[in-house]
């Protein structure tokens, strides 16, 4: 047993957690961020606040999704999330969890049903961000022990979700660019045509503003490090917009062509350059190791083609596709391919694309897009595991939430990160962790929890929380009842149960009907280098 209080973590909400937004929250409420308040909940501005009051009122009531969510002002909606927060929280210690899910829920409902524009409300926005992720604590550490966690998070790369070249050039953007690109100096060849021009018009639309504003705030998390790894193999900046296009900065994005991280390695690319994946972790979704890799494969590409723009076409569809239009057209350059439609429609696209967010990136300012503060850069010192062990288990010592741990350790698949792992966790945390480790045998680490006892808490309740009995408790921590005390760390005895492992025999093929057509299947070809 340790005595003495948590570490000490960021400014604190009136939810009472770190003011931290968690890349696994999501995708509606990082919508809301960005967007505001939506359009289509207008229509419960007609619900005053007696509604909401009548709805407290009633516990069952929260368990019926069709009770009308009133559209409050900043303070009434505020205090109304916090008095939902707090009634979950009570059902979720004691074990109530389908009324303590019903009751988050409806706090969250309130805050991004209400009139506060949180793309301007920063204080405001922080209460949101704040409850999603302490909503999401109680998730993972009370109503859902014993769950393992989901894989990489499956989304729509941005490159998908841009549309085809159909934007109208408006004379005077297109004096705007040709400005700024003669007033840069660098290698990289900024073009300024109507490609490119049509995407620049893209990004600075309604929509497509919405999208460079996201990928420009999570950027904040990685600009630092892809800038210096990038100077350190000699190539250009504006590569650093490749990522933006490829995964948004979500460095566990997974693509349906099962290509992954912040530059879309598929397996055997990520091999080819180093990065490892094994039954526990996969190194293309290690933010540093991955931007590694990219800048070695995009060197590597430079070098073979001699020209940066037939490089990132490369990366987008093989060099073998970039090799074999050259050798057919017997042209070695990218407009004249795009022209000759000698490579895939997918690439002919890429290229601008990049190029359009390289140049807004230049002076957003001037193309009427106001950013907002970026994401701050991760902080973190990073421990060697001795023994394979439980993200669960960390989090606990150190003093925050799974979902924070997992942001500085996107490589690892599940929740067990194995012996020899570098892991990472909160700057000047490391004493904090080993304090922990050393007092629970190795063989032990895949399966215990950690608790730090706060104000109110009984051994029972704890037993209760994490599903296991006071006395076993007690006797991992060689204490009794009355001898805890806030602050002290206590182990927590758990059973680990390993997930079920994937039946190796297959069910037998289904018989084909005689007049049944085959499913088309999008050709693997097209996708990148990087991911090919």
């Amino acid at each position: 047993m340790k005595h003495g209080s948590p570490s000490a973590l960021t400014r604190k909400s009136r939810f009472g957690i770190p003011a931290t937004l968690s890349l696994l929250l999501p995708i509606v409420v990082a919508t809301a961020l960005c967007q505001g308040p939506s359009d289509e909940s207008s229509r419960l501005s007609d619900f005053a606040h007696p509604a909401l009051e009548a709805a407290l009122s009633s516990g069952d009531a929260l368990l019926n999704r069709n009770v009308p969510v009133p559209r409050l002002a900043r303070f009434e909606a505020l205090d109304a999330a916090s008095t939902y927060f707090r009634r979950g929280r009570v059902f979720a210690e004691q074990a109530q969890y389908p009324q303590a899910r019903a009751e988050l829920n409806r706090s969250l409902e309130i805050l991004l049903s209400s009139q506060i524009d949180f793309s301007s409300d920063t204080l405001a926005k922080r209460e949101l961000e704040s409850l999603i992720q302490e909503i999401h604590r109680l998730d993972v550490t009370r109503m859902g022990i014993g769950e393992t966690s989901t894989g990489p998070v499956y989304v729509q790369p941005p490159l998908e979700d841009i549309p085809e070249l159909t934007f109208p050039i408006d004379p005077s953007l297109e004096a705007t660019v040709v400005d700024m690109v003669r007033a840069r100096s660098g290698d990289f060849p900024l073009q300024v045509n109507e490609n490119v021009l049509s995407y620049v018009r893209y990004f600075t639309s309604e929509r497509g503003r919405r999208t460079f504003i996201a990928g420009y705030r999570r950027s904040g998390r990685y600009r630092d490090m892809i800038f210096r790894i990038l100077d350190e193999e000699g190539l250009p900046r504006e590569l650093l917009h490749l990522a933006q296009a490829e995964s948004g900065f979500i460095p566990r994005a997974m693509s349906w062509a099962k290509a992954g991280g912040l530059w879309q390695f598929v397996p055997s690319r990520g091999k080819e350059y180093g990065l490892n994946q094994t039954p526990l972790t996969d190194d293309r979704f290690d933010p540093e190791k991955a931007t590694r890799a990219a800048a070695k494969h995009l060197r590597d590409l430079y070098h073979e083609f001699g020209d940066w723009n037939l490089a990132m076409a490369a990366y987008n569809c093989g060099p073998g596709c970039v090799a074999r239009a050259v050798e057919r057209t017997g042209y070695a350059g990218f407009w004249e391919l795009r022209r000759r439609n000698a490579i895939p429609r997918e690439t002919t696209n890429y290229v601008p694309i990049v190029q359009a967010l390289a140049i807004i990136a230049m002076n957003p300012a001037a193309y009427g897009i106001e950013l907002p503060e970026p994401d701050p850069p991760l902080d973190f010192d990073s421990h060697v595991l001795e023994a394979k062990t439980h993200l669960n288990l960390v989090a606990d010592i150190v003093g925050v939430t799974k979902a924070e741990l997992r942001e500085l350790n996107p490589s690892v698949r599940g929740d067990l990160a194995p012996a020899g792992h570098t892991l990472r966790v909160p700057k000047q945390s490391i004493p904090l962790l080993l304090s922990g480790l050393k007092e629970i045998p190795t063989v032990n680490r895949v399966a215990w929890r950690a608790h730090r006892v706060n104000d109110g808490d009984t051994l029972q309740a704890i037993a209760t929380q994490y599903r296991t009995t006071a006395t076993a408790i007690s006797k991992a921590n060689e204490v009794t009842a009355d001898s805890v005390r806030t602050g002290d760390l206590l182990l927590i005895p758990a059973a680990y149960a390993a997930p079920a492992a994937r039946s190796a025999a297959r069910k037998p093929a289904a018989r084909k009907s005689a007049t049944r057509k085959p499913v088309a299947r999008k050709p693997a070809a097209e996708k990148s280098s990087a991911r090919k």
